[in-house]
């Protein structure tokens, strides 16, 4: 019999962006063959991207690890899964003996999210190890919009997202969801949904230094300064109040500082921030009338204005321009989504509320934010004795590339070398990886079972699906559930336990804690009952049920015959659609008094740091980065369907800047920051603004000890090496790698 005849399909989950498309895949035996997109899918309806329709070719990668590699005579060698668990326990156990857990650091990077395990298990690691070095991509992307919804709302993953479906006017701020897809905005077809609010005679505005696809589809594009979104957003908050344009509508009750923010903006006036931001006065008025006037409105920020200086200022006063506007919490402003597995709601009332900075980084006492420290700090953590604290001695990494994402790729690359013990959780060997004196990679994505916990939280709609591993797993093949069951086991010291009770334990004391609660559709019942009710393959599906169950659509164990359980996605799967967003205060709200408080103190002490900088003068050139539609972040270049074309590592400069430096096109530019230097390619484009340049994130594969070998034959620019890791946004540790200064001249 032919292998075409043995051609058949199955559904996936796309896990390679934040849209979470579904798709159809051909399989022809057990390899991917072709993928399109799920016309039947409740959510995406059939959209595909070119992430999505490259699936198989990342999926069949030859460079991607079959078997695990454990450091012998410092060689990287395979080994089989049992020995690179005892090699696990014996690597780690020396360091937590003698250091302790506060010695041991955990890195979790961007595809962490993309992935069941990655969201079940690494809790439990850090509880195994005992530590609370907790380092991840946050601090290099959307912390400042955590930060700022917990000082606002008292829960940092209480997200408002824009009511994309049904908004009259949309504010977009440092974002390009024509290429990224969106980001903290869960939406396929995203470049449809901006179409479709064009159509519907709604409007679009961007505010980005750069002309990019997202602007050129706007009805106005305002070029602002990078850097400088925090001053432009103040600004429109100020016209609000001085212009009488204030109506929060039905939000008053749920307010806590509204007469406060009058005095605390009163300096941020359109004149007082034009020359900074590069934006006429009578513009910002016209914005801030705009969105007043609007029958709903939605302000949308994203990168390009949370890596930069005040990127938490930046992040709060989009939710401050909402409620000024009477548009959160209504459909077509921002509104809070509810996933399926999210804990089910409860009473109104104060809650904890969000603290930061509830301890400091060891070397430069930065602040936690969410739990994480900056990833910023990571060498320093490492390579760097204080008389205070034991420095990192030992890493475990996963899904994370940080010698090219973070700041300072030289130092931090140096730091790795000199640790004592390190295991990478990746399906390559790259430029982080090829450190670590273990690696176990998890297979290839059609070979895993796909849910967005995380995504589903932050979705234009809320909605459910499940698919289950299209591609059996091939002999030698570990799941990753199993791979982070037996790493929480290995570094608890017990590498040859049953991995089937990691997950049982998880069940146990999450339904201990259920029966106890008295707003728990189980209370009073017996947890060994409800966890005898509990289907599914393994322990993952199993933990995705319960949580169904729980949830806030689910069937409490039969308490709503109706309701959620892992069985009905089963049933169903192109996805169950639950309907659009719905107003949700004040239940979202555990702040300590309740309500939504508009001028929490960290923002207020921060304030003064944005009023320095309307006296700021530039005169040096500015740096932002960019994303590609066929590319996230660093793990997507080693595909040759995904690079090339637009996605490649060129300095864009505007054509005048290119005169001014002597600059030819194509020609090789030497870019320096306070980090170090870098050359890439001059692109000259009239869609960047005068005074930027623009150089992509996630470049740099030119380093030796790697196996990826499709990026390493065009290796480009890691543009984080021009950065010392210094500049971040105090209160959210974030690094800034937008709008900073750098100088350009003719390489050679």
């Amino acid at each position: 019999m032919s292998e075409v005849s043995n051609s058949r399909t199955a559904l996936r989950i796309c896990p390679l962006c934040e849209a979470t498309c579904g798709l159809v895949l051909t399989v022809e035996g057990s390899r991917v063959t072709g993928a399109r997109g799920d016309r039947e899918d409740v959510f995406s309806q059939g959209f595909v991207c070119p992430k999505g329709a490259a699936f198989g070719q990342l999926d069949g990668d030859p460079d991607r690890l079959r078997a695990p590699l454990v450091r012998r005579d410092g060689e990287l060698r395979e080994a089989t899964w049992e020995e690179a668990f005892a090699a696990v326990a014996e690597g780690m156990a020396p360091v937590l003996e003698r250091h302790g857990g506060e010695a041991v650091g955990v890195v979790l990077g961007n595809p962490t999210v993309h992935t069941m395990a990655g969201a079940l298990y690494p809790r439990l690691l850090l509880g195994a190890l005992g530590t609370r070095n907790l380092f991840t991509a946050s601090t290099v992307d959307q912390m400042p919009k955590h930060v700022s919804c917990g000082l606002l709302y008292g829960d940092p993953d209480a997200i408002p997202v824009p009511d994309l479906d049904r908004t009259d006017h949309l504010l977009i701020v440092g974002a390009n969801p024509l290429e990224s897809n969106g980001s903290l905005c869960t939406a396929p077809d995203f470049p449809g949904r901006l179409k479709a609010l064009r159509r519907r005679g709604g409007t679009l505005t961007v505010i980005d230094p750069r002309r990019t696809r997202t602007a050129a589809l706007a009805d106005r594009h305002v070029a602002v300064r990078p850097g400088t979104d925090a001053l432009l957003l103040a600004a429109m908050a100020h016209v609000l109040f001085e212009e009488d344009l204030v109506d929060t509508g039905g939000l008053a009750p749920h307010l806590d500082g509204l007469d406060r923010l009058p005095e605390a903006l009163r300096e941020f006036t359109p004149e007082a921030v034009a020359a900074v931001c590069d934006v006429e006065p009578a513009v910002v008025r016209t914005l801030a009338r705009e969105l007043a006037a609007a029958p709903s409105a939605a302000v949308y920020g994203r990168v390009g204005s949370c890596t930069v200086p005040h990127g938490t200022l930046a992040s709060w006063l989009v939710d401050v321009l909402a409620v000024l506007t009477g548009n959160l919490d209504r459909p077509g402003g921002l509104m809070f989504p509810q996933a399926a597995t999210a804990r089910a709601p409860r009473p109104a009332g104060p809650g904890r509320g969000f603290t930061l900075g509830r301890r400091h980084s060891r070397v430069a006492r930065h602040p936690e934010a969410k739990g994480e420290l900056p990833l910023a700090a990571l060498a320093e953590e490492i390579d760097t004795p204080t008389d205070e604290g034991e420095p990192i001695r030992a890493l475990v990494v996963s899904a994370a590339n940080p010698v090219l994402s973070a700041p300072d790729g030289e130092r931090l690359d140096r730091a790795l070398a000199s640790l004592d013990f390190m295991v990478s959780v990746d399906p390559y060997l790259n430029e982080t990886s090829r450190h670590a004196h273990v690696v176990l990679p998890p297979p290839p994505p059609a070979q895993s079972p796909h849910h967005d916990f995380a995504f589903n939280s932050l979705a234009v709609r809320n909605q459910v699906r499940y698919t289950r591993p299209a591609v059996p797993l091939e002999p030698g093949r570990m799941a990753e559930s199993e791979i982070f069951a037996r790493l929480v086991l290995a570094v608890s010291g017990a590498p040859g336990a049953d991995p089937a009770t990691v997950d049982a334990t998880v069940v146990s004391r999450t339904l201990g804690h259920a029966v106890q609660d008295p707003h728990s559709p189980v209370h009073g019942r017996d947890p060994q009952e409800l966890a005898a009710q509990l289907t599914g393959a393994d322990g993952c599906e199993r933990r995705l049920d319960l949580m169904l169950r729980l949830g806030p659509y689910g069937d409490g164990f039969g308490a709503r015959p109706d309701g959620l359980r892992l069985s009905e996605l089963l049933d169903h799967p192109h996805g169950i659609d639950l309907g659009p967003l719905r107003p949700r205060l004040p239940e979202v709200l555990r702040t300590r008094s309740g309500r939504i408080e508009l001028l929490p103190e960290p923002i207020a002490g921060d304030l003064p740091r944005l009023r320095q900088a309307l006296g700021h003068r530039f005169d040096e050139m500015l740096l932002v980065g960019r994303r590609h539609l066929r590319s996230n972040n660093s793990w997507m270049h080693n595909l040759p369907a995904l690079t090339g074309g637009s996605n490649r590592c060129t300095l864009q400069v505007h054509p005048e800047d290119a005169a001014l430096h002597g600059i030819a096109d194509g020609q090789t530019v030497r870019v320096k920051g306070a980090g170090g230097e870098v050359t890439a390619p001059a692109e000259l484009t009239d869609a960047v603004r005068r005074g930027v340049v623009s150089l992509p994130h996630g470049w740099g594969h030119d380093r030796p000890g790697t196996r990826t070998r499709h990026a390493s034959a065009d290796p480009g620019a890691n543009v984080n090496q021009l950065l010392d890791g210094t500049l971040l946004d105090p209160l959210s540790g974030t690094a800034v790698l937008n709008g900073f200064p750098v100088t350009l001249s003719p390489a050679g």
